[in-house]
């Protein structure tokens, strides 16, 4: 048996055509939902990049637990398991985040790996002259010029450009050409999971002219720079850039789709549907204007990040051209692949195979539950959506990790001067842990002043009118406190939460 996993970051599911949108241009994920299971109730489960990829390794939710951070010496990992069964696990990315102090256990877990660099920030390539052009749209709303760390990645992200000439030396090109090579020279072998993971369409939205002819928009060009990389900060700029953002994003989507479909044609040129499992997911979404906002982080988790999509085929039954109704999160992946692969799931993973949702319909998850790292819990049973925020801002909560750095840095001295030593989890095999408390948030600013919100999703899918029902509120903090009984959330969250411990 094979798998190839195809990944995005940031790929919006309300922008698919197979998900009802009618302007932009990806037909190869189109052709993909018709030889494929297409999910319609996929939500994200830790947020953003790095702890959506821990819950991927681990099949279990760790947002309750640790912000942005590598996997743990506790960590169950998939990719892993396999690799210790004898089964190739192999990645090949251009997610640069991988190859930071946040992120630098996870290629590593692989039977091999290949990194191609040079996306977003990525301290890749140097030009000690050269001087950044500071032109940008986005000025006015965006801290990133006014931060030593957001002129180093806007520097680099201009100099990265200027070794891409043409579209083959793009990571996106780069990356989809390697994962190919994999399958070219190793489709006729057996046992091996192969994960195409991509960065696009992650801001910034750096795609070639070609791509852009579809769509119009008066500030829509190459002399436009800043209009490929909002902030992530309200909308304050004009219609017009709003609509031309979305042009850029969507000139990026069509260059995935394209790629998309060379993974397509492979699957058709060596008649992988008869032995190869095909997954083709993302972490997260993005707001593009919606809800007034820009990005993922700053504001309230909506189901335009939320709600992602997902595509699975199973050669080992009729899963083409089906859709599924069942909630699904990133953390059913994991599960999914051992399955497969006819492995033992280990018991800390609470995410479940996907093949009896898939093939008899079975309910894997009556409700699901996601959030940030001491922002909001979310939850919903598919009729209601409710954001929990802090009922007690002030209450601290912790990082409880024995792997103490953050995204691009180690933790501080300061923050590490008062740690304290946590008793194990159930997860965490007998270990104790750090137990640090935070002085921030994770996403830039703490957001204690937020308030809890209720939505009816049947009524209102857009989560444009928020509802006050006390009985609504009082059933779904009974679903949080189900959850975060089942994940062994830490004790000192449920007073912070203003929810019952069971």
């Amino acid at each position: 048996m094979k798998a190839i996993m195809v990944m995005y970051d940031s790929l919006n599911r309300h922008m698919l055509e197979p998900y009802g949108c009618d302007w932009t241009k990806t037909p190869n994920f189109s052709r993909l939902a018709k030889l494929s299971t297409r999910f319609d109730n996929c939500y994200v489960g830790s947020m953003p990049c790095m702890p959506a990829r821990r819950d991927l390794h681990t099949g279990r939710p760790n947002f309750l637990h640790r912000s942005w951070g590598p996997l743990e010496p506790f960590d169950d990992s998939m990719p892993e398991i396999l690799k210790m069964n004898g089964i190739c696990s192999h990645l090949v990315s251009d997610h640069q985040h991988y190859w930071e102090d946040g992120g630098g256990t996870y290629h590593t877990r692989y039977t091999s790996w290949e990194c191609v660099r040079g996306q977003e920030g990525d301290p890749w390539k140097e030009k000690l002259n050269f001087i950044p052009d500071k032109r940008s749209v986005f000025e006015a709303s965006s801290l990133m010029w006014k931060f030593p760390q957001g002129v180093l990645m806007r520097t680099h992200d201009q100099v990265n450009r200027s070794y891409m000439d043409v579209e083959e030396k793009t990571p996106q090109a780069i990356t989809f050409k390697e994962g190919i090579e994999f399958i070219d020279t190793n489709h006729s072998a057996d046992n091996w999971f192969l994960h195409i993971e991509c960065f696009d369409p992650h801001e910034p939205f750096f795609v070639e002219e070609h791509y852009k002819k579809d769509f119009d928009g008066p500030l829509h060009g190459e002399d436009a720079l800043g209009i490929d990389w909002p902030p992530y900060a309200p909308v304050m700029e004009e219609e017009d850039v709003v609509q031309s953002a979305r042009n850029n994003y969507a000139a990026l989507l069509e260059k995935c789709d394209t790629y998309l479909g060379k993974v397509l044609d492979k699957m058709d040129e060596y008649h992988l549907w008869e032995d190869t499992m095909l997954i083709v997911c993302t972490d997260h979404g993005f707001l593009l204007g919606e809800h007034q906002w820009w990005g993922k982080t700053a504001m309230p988790c909506w189901n335009e990040i939320a709600h992602t999509p997902l595509f699975v085929y199973d050669p080992r039954f009729d899963s083409q051209n089906k859709t599924c109704d069942g909630f699904v999160q990133m953390a059913d992946l994991a599960p999914t692949l051992l399955e497969y692969f006819n492995l033992d799931i280990p018991k800390d993973m609470t995410g479940k195979p996907l093949r009896n949702l898939m093939e008899k319909g079975e309910i894997l998850h009556p409700y699901v539950v996601f959030g940030f790292h001491g922002d909001e819990i979310i939850v919903t049973d598919g009729n209601y959506l409710y954001m929990n925020a802090p009922v007690h801002p002030e209450a601290p909560y912790y990082e409880y990790t024995l792997m103490p750095t953050h995204m691009r840095a180690r933790f501080s001295v300061d923050e590490l001067m008062d740690w304290e030593v946590a008793e194990p989890f159930d997860f965490t095999k007998g270990l104790k842990t750090m137990k640090i408390r935070c002085k921030g948030s994770m996403v830039g600013g703490a957001k204690e002043s937020r308030s809890s919100k209720l939505y009816n999703l049947v009524k209102d899918p857009g989560q444009l009118n928020e509802i006050k029902d006390e009985v609504v509120v009082k059933k779904m903090k009974q679903l949080i406190a189900e959850y975060m009984k089942e994940i062994d959330a830490p004790k000192e969250l449920y007073y912070r939460y203003g929810i019952e411990e069971l």
